[in-house]
C-alpha cells in the first residue's frame, strides 16, 4: 500500500494555503493590538491622532492582502475525491478533534500493517508449498500400526512384589518404621515414622511415588472417618518446608526402570532428617545421596 494516497487535492498549494492562514492570524491580531494600545507614547494629541490612523489602515491592508492572497490559494487546492480510501471510514477525518479521536489516523495504521500481513503470509505460503513433507498424516498412521506399541512392563507391578520390596527397605533402616496400606484396592499408601521426629504419608502407584505429605510426629494423620489423611497439610511450617524438599526429591530420583532403586534411594534421604532438631548441620543432599548409594 503506497504511503502517499491520492485523493485529488494539491498539496503544495494546501501548504501553501496553510501559511496564508498563519499570515491572515497574525495580520488581524496586529489590529486588535493596535486597537488596545491606542494612542500611547505620543508626543502631541494631533501626532498621536495622525500616527495612529496610519497604523491601523497598514494593519487593515495587511490584513485585506493575506484574505485575497488565502482565497486565490483556495482556488489552487482544488475538491478532494469522493472516493475516500477507506470508504466511509474516511469520514473520520474530518473530525475536528483529532488529538482526542484519532480513529482516522489508528485506522490507516491498522489497514497498513493487514495488507503488509497479507503480503508477508502470502510469501511463507509459497515458501511452505515449495518444500512438500516427506511424511505425511497416512504414511505416519500406517507406520504406527506396523510397528507395535510397547507396553512399560514397570507400571504394573503384582502388589507381592511391592510388599517385599517394602520390607526389605524398613529392615535397612531400623530407625525408621514403614506400615503398608491398600485403602483402595492395589494401590499401596506408606506411613513412614521416622523416629519421634516425623511421620510422612507416601502414596504410591504400583512402584511409583505419586506424593508424599509430611506431618510433625505428634500430629493427627488420620480423618474422622479413621482414614489416613493423604491431602491437608502439616501446620507447622518446618513439616511444609520438609514436604516441599520431599516433593523436590520425588522429582528427581527418576528411573522407570528400576522402581526398586527410586523407592529405597527416596527413604535414605528421608531418612536423613533423623537429626533435623539435633544437629546444626543440614540433611543429606542429593549429591551427597548419590555418592551414598554408589
Amino acid at each position: 500500500m503506497a504511503d502517499v494516497v491520492n485523493v485529488g487535492v494539491n498539496l503544495d498549494a494546501f501548504s501553501h494555503a496553510i501559511n496564508g492562514i498563519q499570515a491572515l492570524r497574525s495580520s488581524v491580531s496586529r489590529v486588535f493590538e493596535s486597537l488596545k494600545d491606542g494612542m500611547k507614547n505620543r508626543e502631541t494629541l494631533e501626532g498621536r491622532e495622525k500616527q495612529f490612523i496610519a497604523e491601523f489602515q497598514d494593519n487593515l491592508q495587511a490584513v485585506n492582502r493575506d484574505l485575497n492572497e488565502l482565497e486565490r490559494l483556495s482556488g489552487l487546492v482544488g475538491r478532494p475525491s469522493e472516493s475516500h480510501p477507506l470508504h466511509n471510514s474516511g469520514l473520520l477525518s474530518l473530525d475536528p478533534v483529532q488529538d482526542k479521536t484519532p480513529l482516522y489516523s489508528q485506522l490507516l495504521q491498522a489497514y497498513k500493517w493487514s495488507n503488509k500481513l497479507q503480503y508477508h503470509a502470502g510469501l511463507a505460503s509459497s515458501l511452505l508449498n515449495q518444500q512438500s513433507l516427506k511424511r505425511s498424516a497416512n504414511q505416519m498412521g500406517a507406520s504406527a500400526k506396523r510397528r507395535p506399541k510397547v507396553q512399560p512392563s514397570t507400571l504394573v507391578l503384582p502388589p507381592q512384589y511391592v510388599d517385599d520390596v517394602i520390607s526389605r527397605i524398613g529392615r535397612m533402616f531400623p530407625d525408621m518404621t514403614i506400615e503398608l496400606f491398600r485403602p483402595n484396592g492395589t494401590s499401596a499408601v506408606l506411613l513412614v515414622t521416622l523416629g519421634k521426629v516425623l511421620k510422612a504419608i507416601v502414596v504410591m502407584r504400583s512402584l511409583f511415588i505419586d506424593r508424599t505429605v509430611v506431618r510433625g510426629f505428634n500430629e493427627n494423620i488420620h480423618n474422622e472417618d479413621g482414614k489416613l489423611d493423604i491431602w491437608t497439610k502439616s501446620q507447622y511450617q518446618v513439616f511444609q518446608k520438609v514436604t516441599d524438599h520431599a516433593t523436590t526429591a520425588l522429582l528427581h530420583y527418576q528411573l522407570p526402570q528400576m522402581p526398586d532403586v527410586v523407592v529405597r534411594s527416596f527413604m535414605t534421604w528421608l531418612r536423613s532428617y533423623i537429626k533435623l532438631f539435633l544437629s546444626p548441620s543440614p540433611p543429606l543432599s542429593l549429591s551427597d545421596l548419590v555418592t551414598e548409594l554408589h
